[in-house]
């Protein structure tokens, strides 16, 4: 049984006509992956594409620090379909290589920037162990400031959203560079 639902765009319900437009007009010019699944329950897609679109394109983290976050979500996670289309953009945005590279294959990295730096550590433990140290909001706080903190923690959750979404209804990887499949569990993840 194929756990993708299919969306006929031609023949949408008034609700979801709304999001649809709301979503194509907006920032992500398109309906795809996820939010094509969420589209199966307009009032869930209506509010998690809102979210989706502050914590990618408003939030007050520049790109490169958000797309860090979304990368380790989205490793965390193994969804293949987030990783392709987000590995390439966190490189546009000025990732170095190596950092997307060790993200892919669950590796702690240490970065000379500490902006980057307290992403990293911050979005690692979140996910990992499902809590912050304090030293690590220390850092955070001390790097990103208050909001930056908050609108981190948003990012993670948002793309776990999109990552349990991709997981459960099998979306396709894409064209993007491939996660490494890993038999590591996420808790044994970015411990090097």
């Amino acid at each position: 049984m194929t756990r993708l639902p299919h969306l006929d765009e031609t023949a949408l319900s008034p609700d979801q006509q709304k999001v649809f437009d709301a979503i194509v007009n907006g920032p992500r010019k398109q309906v795809v992956g996820p939010l094509r699944v969420w589209m199966q329950s307009p009032a869930l897609a209506e509010r998690a594409q809102a979210l989706g679109q502050y914590a990618r394109y408003d939030s007050v983290l520049p790109e490169h620090l958000s797309e860090l976050a979304i990368l380790v979500t989205a490793r965390i996670w193994s969804a293949g379909f987030e990783w392709t289309h987000h590995a390439p953009i966190a490189l546009a945005a000025g990732v170095p290589e190596h950092i997307v590279a060790a993200i892919s294959l669950g590796h702690r990295v240490a970065c000379a920037d500490k902006q980057m730096q307290a992403v990293l550590d911050f979005a690692i433990e979140l996910h990992r162990d499902r809590q912050v140290s304090d030293n690590t909001y220390a850092a955070a706080y001390a790097a990103l400031g208050q909001q930056g903190c908050v609108d981190l923690v948003g990012i993670c959750g948002y793309y776990t959203l999109i990552s349990m979404t991709i997981n459960t209804f099998d979306i396709p990887d894409g064209d993007g560079p491939m996660l490494p499949r890993l038999g590591t569990a996420p808790h044994d993840m970015f411990r090097d």
